[in-house]
């Protein structure tokens, strides 16, 4: 798929790494609608990307919700052939904190926006994209997900999290063979170590200490590094049911 032709939704898509996406298919000619629960931010995306963007507050663990916005977002932009989603919460804490065992609305709520929203995504999608007219190999359309290595690597104070991106990982292969029939891909990145609004309001000191861990380069991974992932994702058709880690090497320690 070109970049040029992308149409796109992107959760999560008025910051951080969703921005970041955004912005590289917009520079290379796609349309995009961000999907997230920010007005403000969303104002500011859309007057920086200019007329090629769009804004629509949605809640992704609302499916009917979710179900339709991407309907209005296709008539919006004449289709819809990418669903980025890139919609997350850290949701940290301990099974066990000082204060007694963690409430399980915590936990809830971390894996409904995380899991249960990239599913309410990736299935609204696919039922539009399917109708699509198939191009090159029948391609109609590409799914791309967002988890990260605590799937893998989960830190003590992460179990919510990481369950949730597990989740969101181990759902990629069996959404991809179910997809091929209808000639949508399904992808997941995994990214590590990020510089995102997450992390801007760490202390330095943290800051610094989580740069040092990762191996080479040691420095967080940029927005733009994960849009190139996206970017090759979306371009080379054979990219489907995989995880691609993009971290540096590092593999987290238990905190």
């Amino acid at each position: 798929m070109q970049l040029a032709q992308v149409k796109a939704v992107i959760t999560g898509g008025v910051s951080g790494l969703g921005f970041g996406v955004a912005k590289r298919l917009v520079a290379n000619g796609a349309t995009v609608t961000l999907l997230d629960i920010n007005d403000e931010k969303g104002a500011a995306a859309v007057a920086e990307l200019g007329d090629k963007a769009s804004y629509q507050r949605t809640d992704v663990t609302d499916e009917n919700t979710v179900a339709a916005t991407l309907k209005q977002a296709a008539e919006r932009m004449h289709g819809l052939n990418v669903a980025m989603n890139c919609a997350g919460i850290l949701g940290a804490g301990r099974v066990l904190g000082r204060e007694g065992p963690m409430p399980l609305k915590t936990f809830q709520t971390t894996v409904m926006v995380n899991l249960v929203g990239s599913f309410n995504v990736a299935k609204a999608a696919a039922d539009l994209m399917q109708h699509n007219e198939p191009g090159e190999d029948g391609e109609r359309g590409v799914i791309v997900n967002t988890a990260s290595i605590a799937a893998y690597e989960g830190q003590i104070g992460q179990a919510a999290y990481s369950a949730s991106k597990g989740g969101v990982i181990g759902m990629t292969l069996p959404m991809a063979r179910e997809f091929a029939r209808i000639g949508v891909r399904v992808m997941t990145v995994a990214p590590g170590v990020f510089h995102t609004p997450m992390v801007e309001g760490m202390p330095p000191q943290v800051y610094d200490s989580l740069c040092a861990q990762v191996p080479y380069p040691s420095r967080l991974g940029t927005a733009a590094e994960f849009a190139d992932t996206v970017a090759f994702i979306l371009g080379n058709r054979y990219m489907n049911g995989s995880v691609i880690r993009v971290d540096g090497a590092i593999r987290l320690a238990p905190k």
